[in-house]
């Protein structure tokens, strides 16, 4: 690192932490050692210094050592305990900086002080996990962390859209002379949020510590470490978190000190600005640290190239852009062109297989109105005929394939896409009209990603788009028997029907020991992957991470335990997993990654087992919200009492068959009951559980273990009468 980069990190270090002892003195002063100090919604307390230093940091008077071993990295004190080693080249301001941002954050929490409005702040765990997915299966390759306003509102748009390209999320952080990116981008119109990948996090420089929080939790959450295991982490950052930083204007030293926070976990910064030293590798990182790119048309590719970010860009022949960043994307009414379905008109798409000599591929008819014969901010009819051949295309794929016209239709922007079959809704905005998007592009859309996702079992795809009344009431009439059809064979499905069953490994690089055990009746933990999705993913990529797992000779039927699934679980969980019982939450249960819809928990007191999902924030009977339990419950380790499940698992035979399957089920925060109603009593009819439904408490009569025994006991729910769970 050069003298200037060097001295300008420290002199920006030491800014850092002189503001961090001030405010600490004065929060002692006001509140006594005593008072409470933390981020809500974690259970990592202080999440960088619970990593680098092991501390569990609770109150005021134990942010002092913090701040003590921050004087010393920078030289200013003799050292007493080194949590970390001299790194030299003054990487140690960036770990001061790492140590006092957070401190003097956490301060700012004190007696429920937050972000400003429109801004993030701290990143709660169940926003991390809800990412997860989309970090480990690739559609969320890394992110950016972009200091500054840029040099006008057009390159500001431009960045953002670029990286939105490419799946890469982008944080807003810091202000120049009282503007910020956020601010441009709000001028131009842009969506903004943790959907549309564009997370404004705060004005000032201190807010970069939340971003960077961001990236260390992921060793402690995917990476299986624990506190004070730095050299762990910081390897798991430079290792597995691809991100980078982008400066606009010149670097003050502040951003220095951020610049050399971020070096230290692996971050390349490149900026724009011709006076900015470039810096090359060092050791901590094996490419350039610093570099300059002054030509803003390729700072993203310069990013994606400097920090080897692997991302795909489908180059699909669309007028508006496309990428899964847009997935999050609402088209409100004062802004769309047209709508499908909904309350407002007859929607509905159907994909079917036919004859390799039946269709033409890329063919791509439109039948009826076109876009711009419609009245603006009307409602129109639509219909999607999806007809697919190929030598290894069976029934059994229609479906699966049919479900991702929703994701493929979404990743337009401008296109809003919602439900499935007959159900749909879609609104079209003004912008993509403008920009020439029309019905064309949708079997555009269609035709490439079907190949490109499902080329192992697509040869030829022909789609049919109708705007024709007539014609959408007769496909609707078409697709009726063909999904009845396949509900029952799926719903007819069982464990014993099948010889095998499939793995999913996706989320090994975050949870090295997980394996996901998919099974007719018991759907991955993610919700995103059932039985029939491993075989047609293992028909498409036989050596990728949905494998067959023949169950072998059965061990126990009650608690779901196969000698051939054994087997196969302690092999591809590196050793660790000796047993595994698909039936069961007490025994040896399956593994939990981290990317689960809900999480199951005994509640000893009532004799049963409670459900949150994540969506949920609220208080629980066992005392630990979801972001607490997911810290717990995730990781790959195998936790008796505890398990991470996808929401359709609740209403599987199946269900925790071990323990008593269904009646077991004592607490579900409201909305999952509700939205889960209609096959929640399905099932509980099966079972002859008359009013079930009704008697499982939910957050709005129980939040703590003596009410929901209270109120179990005076509807009499079935589990007050079973036997003990342990």
């Amino acid at each position: 690192m050069s003298r200037e980069v060097m001295a300008a990190a420290i002199r920006g270090a030491t800014a850092f932490v002189d503001e961090a002892e001030s405010g600490l003195a004065e929060a002692v002063g006001q509140y006594g050692e005593e008072h409470e100090v933390g981020f809500s919604e974690t259970a990592f307390f202080l999440p960088m210094i619970y990593s680098l230093m092991g501390l569990e940091v609770k109150r005021l008077g134990e942010l002092a050592p913090v701040l003590r071993h921050c004087r010393e990295l920078l030289g200013h004190a003799p050292a007493d305990r080194l949590w970390l080693p001299y790194l030299g080249d003054g990487l140690d301001a960036g770990v001061a900086t790492l140590l006092s941002q957070e401190v003097t954050c956490a301060l700012r929490y004190l007696e429920g002080q937050t972000a400003e409005p429109g801004y993030q702040g701290f990143i709660s765990d169940t926003i991390q996990r809800e990412l997860g997915i989309q970090l480990v299966d690739g559609r969320m390759p890394g992110f950016a962390a972009i200091l500054g306003p840029a040099p006008s509102r057009e390159i500001a748009v431009h960045t953002v859209r670029e990286l939105q390209k490419r799946s890469i999320l982008s944080f807003l952080i810091c202000s120049r002379d009282g503007t910020t990116m956020t601010d441009q981008l709000i001028q131009e119109g842009v969506e903004l949020g943790w959907d549309t990948y564009i997370v404004p996090v705060g004005r000032d420089s201190h807010s970069a510590i939340y971003v960077l929080d961001w990236a260390i939790r992921g060793a402690l959450m995917f990476g299986g470490h624990k506190k004070g295991q730095w050299q762990n982490c910081l390897r798991y950052t430079r290792e597995r978190i691809f991100a980078f930083g982008i400066t606009f204007g010149p670097i003050p030293d502040d951003w220095y000190a951020i610049g050399a926070a971020a070096i230290v976990m692996g971050f390349p910064v490149i900026s724009d600005h011709e006076s900015t030293p470039e810096v090359r590798p060092t050791g901590v990182c094996t490419y350039e640290e610093l570099i300059r790119q002054t030509d803003h048309e390729q700072i993203v590719p310069t990013c994606i190239q400097i920090r080897g970010v692997k991302v795909q860009i489908q180059e699909i022949e669309i007028p508006v852009s496309y990428s899964p960043a847009f997935e999050g994307e609402r088209v409100r009414k004062e802004e769309m062109h047209v709508q499908f379905g909904g309350k407002y008109s007859t929607a509905v798409e159907l994909l079917e297989s036919a004859e390799v000599n039946e269709i033409s591929d890329g063919e791509v008819v439109v039948d009826g109105p076109d876009l711009d014969t419609f009245e603006p901010g009307g409602a129109a009819p639509l219909g999607v005929h999806v007809r697919v051949a190929g030598r290894k295309m069976k029934a059994d794929f229609e479906g699966i394939l049919e479900r991702q016209i929703h994701r493929y239709c979404n990743h337009a922007m401008g296109f809003m896409h919602t439900g499935q079959r007959d159900q749909l809704w879609c609104r079209i905005s003004r912008d993509a009209f403008q920009s020439g998007f029309r019905l064309r592009h949708i079997g555009t859309i269609l035709h490439a990603k079907l190949h490109d996702e499902y080329g192992g079992i697509v040869d030829k795809v022909a789609i049919t788009v109708t705007t024709d009344p007539d014609r959408v009431a007769a496909l609707v009439q078409r697709a009726e028997p063909v999904c009845r059809a396949r509900d029952e064979r799926v719903a007819g499905m069982t464990d014993e029907s099948v010889e095998t069953f499939y793995s999913c490994t996706l989320c090994q690089s975050y949870a090295p020991n997980h394996v996901c055990i998919i099974t007719p009746e018991r759907l991955g933990l993610c919700g995103a992957y059932n039985w029939l999705d491993g075989q047609a993913a293992y028909e498409i990529n036989p050596m990728g991470c949905n494998q067959p797992v023949p169950k072998g000779r059965c061990l126990n039927p009650v608690t779901g335990e196969w000698e051939g699934v054994n087997d196969f679980v302690y092999k591809i969980s590196n050793r660790s997993v000796e047993h595994f019982c698909a039936y069961s939450l007490l025994e040896n249960p399956m593994t939990s990654c981290g990317c689960f819809e809900c999480i199951l928990a005994i509640v000893p007191e009532a004799n049963g087992v409670m459900v949150v999902n994540r969506e949920y924030s609220g208080d629980t009977p066992i005392g630990m919200p979801f972001s607490t339990l997911a810290g717990s419950v995730g990781g790959g380790g195998q936790t008796p009492g505890f398990l991470g499940v996808g929401r359709l698992y609740l209403t599987s035979r199946k269900f925790i068959s071990a323990e008593g399957g269904l009646p077991r089920l004592v607490w579900m925060p409201r909305e999952l009951k509700e939205a889960m109603r209609d096959r929640l009593e399905a099932r509980a009819a099966e079972e002859g559980l008359d009013g079930f439904v009704d008697k499982i408490p939910d957050d709005t009569v129980a939040t703590s273990a003596d009410e929901l025994v209270e109120y179990l006991a005076r509807v009499d729910h079935p589990a007050m009468g079973m036997d003990p769970m342990i």
